[in-house]
């Protein structure tokens, strides 16, 4: 089969296409022949480094397509079934991949095998942060960043359909007229507004009680500017580099602000916790609540050329290896 390995960190040029053998699932293990392979930032930070991984690495957190075989003791799946997965083990940038049963979920009849490994690995982020990491209420106003971006777009149509009003952010004009389709009540040019500003303006002078920052360190400080009293700074992404330190004083001084950093794979830990969260997605999903943008396909071949695209900022919504 063929893979993606990286045998040190840097630029997209790290990653070379290898021929490797067809693996088999060991006991409690699943053999998926992939269909489709999820894009997303944290493979970049694993491709460069920002979150150490053993080299040589394969590259690739999310995939789904068809169970080939299954391992001793396996009765989650059977071969034939259609499976995803978005937690690992890392190497999905290839054509089959094994996983642990426990970690992947069934795709339910209705979805189609593309839209769910588009959104598994970013609705499930959009699922934990929007209702447990800061469970969003009927009325309260939000802060999206990059809402125009694979996380973002599921973000904004869940906050909506949970009854927020929804501030987002983007960085371009074109990116502005897909989050107000999805259904932004207001729109804010992070690179060219004050975001602080525009989200006081907005909301009378008070901010809003929570802000979801994937973007880093641009974005930071409107972040911590647009929090109301005892507001709740989520920072959960590093696309234009990493948020810097959080001084605890100036929290206080600010309005006895949180800070969190959350992962997703601290919210699914366990298969239940997965399955809850996977649920959770698919049924707003089949509800129309929520709709998956594919934006852009690559080819296996091709994720260099994905991962220059996704760090230029130059994707909408959620992009796509295909095997």
């Amino acid at each position: 089969m063929r893979a993606i390995q990286i045998s040190k960190t840097g630029g997209p040029e790290v990653m070379e296409l290898i021929e490797l053998p067809i693996p088999s699932p060991g006991p409690g293990e699943i053999l998926i022949r992939l269909q489709a392979i999820g894009l997303n930032f944290i493979d970049t930070y694993h491709r460069t480094g920002l979150y150490p991984i053993s080299l040589p690495s394969r590259l690739g957190m999310e995939g789904g397509g068809i169970v080939e075989a299954v391992g001793e003791g396996v009765t989650r799946f059977a071969p034939g079934d259609l499976a995803a997965f978005a937690s690992g083990p890392i190497g999905a940038y290839a054509d089959y991949h094994v996983t642990s049963a426990e970690r992947a979920v069934r795709v339910p009849a209705g979805l189609d095998i593309a839209s769910v490994t588009a959104s598994l690995l970013k609705g499930m982020t959009a699922e934990f942060l929007l209702r447990r990491c800061y469970p969003v209420t009927a009325g309260e106003t939000v802060l999206i960043h990059a809402a125009a971006g694979g996380v973002g777009q599921i973000m904004v149509q869940w906050a909506k359909a949970l009854g927020a009003e929804v501030i987002a952010t983007v960085g371009s004009a074109s990116k502005a007229d897909r989050a107000r389709a999805l259904g932004a009540d207001h729109v804010i040019l992070y690179g060219d507004q004050d975001v602080g500003a525009e989200v006081r303006r907005i909301t009378g002078g008070k901010g809003v009680p929570v802000a979801y920052d994937s973007v880093g360190a641009s974005t930071f400080e409107g972040t911590l500017a647009s929090l109301a009293r005892r507001g709740v700074f989520v920072s959960y992404g590093n696309a234009s580099g990493p948020a810097p330190a959080v001084e605890p004083g100036r929290l206080m001084r600010m309005g006895s602000l949180f800070f969190t950093r959350p992962t997703l794979f601290d919210y699914v830990s366990t298969t239940p916790d997965l399955d809850a969260s996977a649920g959770a997605l698919f049924a707003v999903m089949a509800s129309g609540q929520v709709k998956i943008e594919i934006g852009q396909s690559f080819a296996l071949a091709d994720a260099q050329a994905a991962h220059r695209a996704l760090e230029a900022r130059e994707t909408m919504g959620s992009t796509l290896l295909i095997p």
